[in-house]
């Protein structure tokens, strides 16, 4: 009966592609009534922080992330599958006494994926004043510079343990794309129009994805480095001075905060919203988060790094 159960329900949730799930395997208990779609290798799956409200946690679909979902008038997938990315960040309005006026209007919070090329472009817009998610802008990428062999091989290894190797197949194109189309979302945000970006602030965990991947990427790719990727938040820098404690990385940010760590780790998107919730509890404690890094425009590959204590 667990096989049949298996089978019925993965012809079901499949999303044209029989390889589709955006999950590691199916569980099907003896009990019928408790059915369980593991959805990534971390094990907390309810907020345990007093900043963070009770969601019923659901894997994310990494079609809908894209646009590109065609089940959306499934009950059963839109039951199993996220697709209201601002459910799980949202935040207790309660808690908002602490919370200081920020310079920009939005952040940014970005976690690129892939070490050779970039594999994965994430963004989640955020409020500076509601702490909402106001819209998500989510891509796989395609390398330029790999043999099929080379990028079958890589993708298996980076995205093949999550089980979503089979989506990136289907949706990854090219960086060039990406930035045209990242660039045309911040546009319609009206956040960048054609200069330096406005009234936002990108945030990531380190300097690493703006500091050295990004232009590496645009370097591979053949194209300038776009205007809007001239300065950052290192939160892991915000981090060190407002509480005053070392944290190296993001896993250390949430443990210290008693942030349980949701979806898979080193899925981009899963990353950009655990940190994304780490910006949120540090916003509700009272945190001000300012620029940690800056480009020379004159000479792109020098950075001025602001902050006396950082981590780096």
């Amino acid at each position: 009966m667990a096989l049949l159960l298996r089978g019925c329900m993965a012809k079901i949730l499949s999303h044209r592609n029989p390889m589709f799930f955006s999950f590691s395997p199916l569980t099907v208990h003896h009990n019928y009534h408790s059915l369980t779609l593991c959805a990534s290798l971390s094990t907390s799956e309810t907020p345990s922080s007093s900043h963070e409200s009770h969601v019923r946690w659901k894997p994310i679909c990494l079609y809908h992330s894209q646009g590109k979902c065609t089940k959306m008038d499934d009950p059963i997938h839109l039951d199993t599958f996220n697709h209201d990315f601002s459910k799980e960040l949202q935040v207790d309005t309660t808690e908002f006494n602490k919370m200081r006026p920020q310079g920009v209007d939005f952040f940014l919070v970005l976690d690129l994926e892939g070490r050779v090329e970039i594999l994965e472009f994430p963004v989640l817009l955020i409020s500076t004043k509601t702490l909402q998610v106001e819209d998500i802008f989510h891509r796989f990428v395609r390398p330029s510079k790999m043999s099929e062999q080379r990028i079958n091989e890589y993708i298996e290894g980076k995205y093949g343990k999550f089980g979503v190797h089979r989506v990136w197949h289907d949706t990854a194109i090219p960086f060039t794309e990406v930035i045209q189309q990242f660039g045309l979302w911040l546009m319609r945000h009206q956040l960048w129009m054609g200069g330096e970006l406005n009234r936002a602030a990108f945030v990531t965990c380190g300097n690493w994805d703006l500091k050295t991947k990004v232009p590496q990427q645009c370097e591979v790719s053949k194209i300038k480095l776009p205007p809007y990727f001239m300065e950052w938040v290192n939160l892991k820098d915000v981090y060190l001075n407002f509480y005053n404690r070392r944290a190296t990385g993001m896993v250390k940010m949430m443990k210290e905060l008693q942030i349980p760590l949701m979806g898979s780790h080193h899925l981009g998107i899963d990353d950009s919203r655990n940190i994304a919730r780490v910006l949120q509890h540090m916003l509700l404690d009272g945190a001000l988060i300012q620029i940690t890094a800056r480009r020379n425009p004159r000479s792109l590959r020098d950075v001025k790094f602001l902050f006396k204590n950082r981590i780096g």
